[in-house]
């Protein structure tokens, strides 16, 4: 105890103990809200990227029925009119059946990149913050 009736803790320290507790526990509380806004911002974007992939897979299950569609009629052109009428149904369900696959592919690598839905770069800081802070109190 020093004569001002303060703690100092270090050879070194011109602060007393209250002001550096209170110090501590102000960066603490700042540290604690910027994680918060970091993990709302991760999720904000991997909620987005779900809805792109989940958007596409829709569009990819429209497209693929519109699919199957063309192909019925397809068959039923083969069957009842020429092999020019025939030939212009296959061709609208060939192209309709790339819509689906592209539209699906790129449904699934959106999907991917919002997997999984946790803030990992949040968790990862957080556990480095930690981290810091056990070993300094430590010391």
């Amino acid at each position: 105890m020093t004569a001002d009736g303060s703690h100092r803790i270090g050879a070194g320290t011109q602060e007393p103990v209250g002001d550096l507790v209170q110090r501590a526990s102000q960066q603490l509380s700042e540290l604690v809200r910027d994680e918060m806004r970091l993990a709302q911002a991760e999720m904000t974007q991997k909620g987005k990227r779900f809805g792109r992939g989940g958007g596409l897979f829709g569009g990819a299950g429209l497209v693929g029925v519109l699919t199957l569609q063309a192909l019925v009629a397809t068959v039923i052109a083969a069957l009842s009119l020429s092999l020019d009428v025939w030939l212009a149904a296959l061709i609208v369900t060939g192209v309709l059946a790339a819509v689906t696959a592209l539209m699906a592919v790129l449904g699934k690598q959106q999907i991917s990149k919002a997997a999984p839905p946790k803030p990992e770069q949040t968790m990862d800081s957080l556990k480095a913050d930690m981290a810091e802070i056990k070993e300094k109190a430590q010391r």
